[in-house]
């Protein structure tokens, strides 16, 4: 495979106690997390009623994109979209079976709709006024890369820039025990062909699947046990503004990331972490 690249114009990140991309890097050097954050996101995307029916990951999904989106200086209404997510709601698809096998009649239409896979793209689409191309993709534990990829062809075949969101939420029930999940966790990229000043800059290509991985950075430690861990190696290299990170791709193949930080970025992220009470304490 030829390898495939863009420059990395925006991010986004959420998880409990990091609810931030400039929080994440803070962490990730100097240990620390947010004490007050927010147990879950409130994406200003959506009008405050919207807001509080929306499940966890739309949530989460919705308030990285649009973070990326601003992080990037992008107008998130022009830009196709690949949303990525390993299991979608396990909460909703919980209740569903279990409404279904107790009392079918009382089905809730609201939770019915939020339990398709492309749920957060398609609240994504309505609130952004996006009437660009937005996918949504599910490759188990391959899901960050596959998205990755998804988006890194689209740029190859022409678009300007792509937004790549990817989230993943509680489980319950027993399917936790199936396909199991803790907590709420985000990632977003806005992906351009052009070069970015003073913004990183990724290349990818396949290579054979091998057991040693990078997962005991800061942020993959932190958040490991929800089903979108995968892609936290990476958010570890961006975080540390250098490195490789190899994440899972399928059966057989590793996505190998390779990161390259611009002087600017490389001191933009010093001072993230030379800034670390700004963003938390204890």
């Amino acid at each position: 495979m030829k390898p495939l690249s863009a420059s990395i114009e925006g991010i986004g990140f959420w998880t409990r106690g990091l609810p931030s991309w400039p929080a994440a890097t803070a962490y990730t050097h100097g240990g620390t997390i947010v004490a007050d954050a927010p147990a879950r996101p409130s994406p200003q995307l959506l009008p405050a009623n919207e807001r509080r029916r929306a499940p966890d990951t739309v949530a989460v999904a919705l308030e990285v994109a649009l973070a990326a989106c601003h992080d990037a200086s992008r107008d998130p209404a022009t830009l196709p979209s690949v949303f990525a997510s390993t299991h979608g709601d396990l909460g909703i698809t919980d209740y569903m079976c279990a409404t279904l096998a107790s009392d079918p009649q009382s089905l809730s239409p609201t939770r019915f709709h939020n339990s398709v896979h492309n749920a957060a793209a398609g609240y994504w689409t309505i609130g952004a006024g996006a009437m660009a191309p937005a996918s949504a993709i599910s490759a188990r534990e391959a899901s960050f890369a596959q998205g990755l990829l998804d988006a890194l062809a689209q740029l190859a075949c022409g678009d300007e820039a792509v937004l790549l969101v990817a989230y993943d939420g509680q489980a319950a029930g027993p399917l936790a025990r199936m396909a199991p999940s803790e907590g709420l966790l985000g990632g977003a990229l806005v992906l351009s062909q052009s070069a970015a000043p003073g913004r990183a800059r990724l290349s990818v290509q396949l290579v054979a699947r091998h057991s040693d991985r990078d997962s005991d950075g800061p942020l993959s430690t932190l958040a490991a046990a929800n089903a979108m861990a995968p892609m936290l190696p990476f958010f570890d290299v961006l975080a540390r503004g250098h490195g490789q990170a190899r994440l899972v791709a399928g059966p057989d193949h590793d996505l190998l990331v390779e990161v390259a930080f611009a002087e600017a970025a490389l001191q933009e992220i010093a001072s993230l972490a030379d800034n670390v009470p700004e963003f938390a304490h204890g």
